[in-house]
């Protein structure tokens, strides 16, 4: 593990999001809550908490951290589920893996839970969307990325970073 003991201890933000893409047929399945393993979005959320909680398990040599808040939400969109995750903690080192483990254990859930409707469905665009606090500065993805999913093709993968 980096040793962080010199690093100041501040309040640190992250915001990711992915997407599941589903075929009309799941995603009207979720709207009219007729899924075999229950509300695939409530319990993605609860995924999501859970694996924010615990990313240092996941993650070799990733520091353990006091989170201080974790908001994950799954929504339906037209073709699919969004998931977004943000995490806070005060700390010496940053919460970019948390959001990440969130929203990747979130979309892993949705899956899971809507896979019996159908197995062809896609994770993608797992992204961190911005994060403050901390030496490196703040990071803001471009908008272009941080939209939705009705168009993935048009996405640009471009980011700003802008320090304190």
């Amino acid at each position: 593990m980096v040793d962080v003991s010199e690093k100041v201890v501040t309040t640190r933000t992250a915001v990711a999001k992915g997407f599941v893409k589903m075929s009309p047929l799941v995603v009207r399945a979720v709207k009219r809550l007729k899924n075999p393993k229950g509300n695939p979005l409530e319990i993605a959320r609860i995924a999501g908490i859970a694996a924010a909680k615990r990313t240092a398990e996941w993650i070799p040599l990733c520091h353990p951290l006091p989170l201080t808040h974790i908001d994950v939400t799954a929504r339906l969109c037209q073709n699919g589920v969004e998931v977004r995750s943000e995490v806070t903690a005060t700390a010496q080192t940053g919460v970019e893996m948390e959001a990440l483990v969130a929203v990747t254990a979130a979309a892993l859930t949705v899956y899971d839970m809507c896979k019996a409707l159908d197995k062809g469905m896609e994770i993608s665009s797992i992204v961190l969307v911005e994060k403050t606090g901390g030496k490196s500065g703040d990071f803001f993805r471009a908008a272009a990325v941080a939209g939705n999913h009705k168009n993935n093709s048009k996405n640009k993968k471009t980011s700003r970073s802008r320090s304190r």
